[in-house]
């Protein structure tokens, strides 16, 4: 009798919620760090903390120089494992870039079952070891612990000019707001959970993933911007609204003009959408007018969690050309998707805001109908 193959590893298998969906909500955690950084004596050369949030902490060690540091990990949202590790270090390296720094090197966090494979471990190591090399830096050690539920991800040192970072206090009335990837991988992680999604729109989301956000950092940088972030497990209003409250500013949304990976919307019409959504939406409903006529697929897409998604930047009209040329130049995409006025708090329009009085509706659920129950991850 011919012996029985074992079945193939599943990293998804192993979890039911993967990538930046399983981040803990903004409203939690806004709660629980409340306070935190503001006792004790101050010091004047933790230049980023907890006192004002943002995607890494940075401490100044000179004039010209500033050290970037950051940790990010999650449970895996693909199954082969090199591109898990690939997709674990874009995302994670993504915050010295969202600051304006380069990379210098990273440490691996990572929690795996005993019983997974070493050449799966090895895999993993093996795509995150790549990646940070693309990003300028070394992967030069880590930590592992055993846990059923599979987690790797990385801690990152990196530098910066102290006066030329990238913050989320950057942001200024007359602004137009740039984005440097697509949105919808939540969108598409769980749509192919349900079976909604092609292979190939499966493999778009995983491209988009996998891109590094390096480039358009350093397009920014290069042409003196000086207000951006990423854009991940809080979804685009999400991270929009941290940006607006850092800079006293109200940061407006096009919805027509968002750019969506291929299949996403269509995901969202279907009420697909990760937990990590729900939490979005409680986090943002309170600070958001929404346009009455915002297709609800586009309010979905504007909430769904990211993974290594792109760079959010507030740009001055008068550079936008510069930066448009500087993200080209360097292969990068780019999206115009709104802009930043003076008020509070953020807004989902389809063009002008200026419109007629209830054109705006505030406070509200957000919801475009209840996701479907095994669409709840």
């Amino acid at each position: 009798m011919a012996a029985i193959e074992p079945a193939p590893l599943r990293l998804t298998e192993l979890t039911d919620c993967g990538g930046c969906a399983a981040k803990l909500g903004a409203d939690l955690l806004a709660d629980a760090l409340a306070g935190l950084g503001l006792e004790g004596t101050p010091d004047d050369d933790l230049v980023v903390g907890l006192a004002a949030p943002d995607d890494a902490a940075v401490y100044r060690v000179s004039p010209e120089l500033a050290i970037i540091g950051t940790l990010d990990f999650f449970p895996p949202l693909v199954d082969d494992p090199e591109t898990f590790g690939e997709i674990a270090a874009a995302n994670a390296l993504s915050d010295v870039f969202a600051m304006g720094g380069r990379v210098l090197f990273a440490l691996s966090i990572a929690a795996f079952p005993e019983e997974l494979p070493g050449a799966t471990l090895a895999a993993i190591f093996a795509g995150a070891a790549r990646t940070v090399r693309a990003g300028g830096g070394t992967l030069a050690g880590g930590h592992t612990i055993r846990d059923p539920e599979p987690k790797y991800g990385l801690a990152v040192v990196g530098a910066a000019h102290p006066e030329r970072l990238l913050l989320k206090g950057g942001a200024r009335p007359g602004d137009v707001l740039l984005l440097t990837k697509p949105l919808g991988t939540g969108l598409l992680v769980s749509g192919r959970r349900e079976g909604r999604v092609t292979g190939a729109q499966f493999e778009g989301a995983v491209a988009s993933m996998r891109r590094l956000n390096r480039a358009a950092s350093e397009a920014f940088v290069a042409a003196g911007i000086r207000g951006a972030t990423d854009v991940t497990g809080f979804g685009l209003l999400g991270h929009a609204l941290e940006m607006a409250r850092a800079a006293g500013a109200r940061l407006v949304i096009d919805a027509t003009a968002l750019p969506a990976l291929d299949g996403a919307l269509d995901v969202a019409a279907a009420r697909i959408e990760t937990g990590g959504a729900a939490h979005n939406r409680r986090f943002v409903a309170g600070s958001l007018e929404l346009a009455a006529d915002v297709d609800p697929a586009l309010v979905a897409l504007a909430f769904d969690p990211q993974t290594s998604g792109g760079l959010l930047a507030a740009v001055p009209e008068d550079r936008l050309g510069e930066v448009v040329g500087r993200l080209e130049a360097g292969g990068g995409a780019w999206w115009r998707i709104g802009w930043v006025d003076a008020g509070r708090g953020v807004a989902l329009a389809t063009g002008d805001p200026g419109r007629r009085a209830d054109h705006w509706t505030r406070g509200v659920a957000l919801t475009s109908g209840e996701p479907t129950p095994s669409a709840r991850r």
